[in-house]
């Protein structure tokens, strides 16, 4: 049994997500949430909303036990690109990509034994 949560259109680039979602890969659920806490980048807090709503997706839809839970998955991908201009000399312009990202976190309950 998989539960799972996705938070789309994060303003934060992918690249930068990923750094942070790394580390929380294969970890417990108590662990992770300790180590996004004491993760000083801007993904951090985001990261940690998406587990705890994985975590609760878990308990309220698939009534798993919160202890065994296991990050089987933490994934992040590209989302819409907010493309803008920036004035530069000699009456150029050039171009600013606004990178989003699709954060995904897929918890497993971990085997006993």
């Amino acid at each position: 049994m998989q539960a799972k949560a996705v938070a789309r259109t994060v303003r934060i680039a992918p690249r930068k997500i990923r750094l942070v979602a790394d580390l929380i890969r294969g970890k417990q659920v108590g662990e992770a949430v300790a180590i996004l806490r004491l993760t000083p980048k801007a993904a951090s807090p985001v990261i940690e909303k998406v587990l705890k709503s994985a975590v609760a997706n878990a308990e309220h839809n698939y009534e798993m036990d919160i202890n065994n839970l296991v990050v089987s998955e933490a994934y992040v991908n590209e989302g819409p690109t907010l493309k803008r201009f920036r004035p530069r000399a000699m009456g150029r312009a050039s171009a600013i990509n606004k990178r989003t990202s699709h954060i995904t976190i897929v918890l497993s309950e971990k085997k006993e034994g």
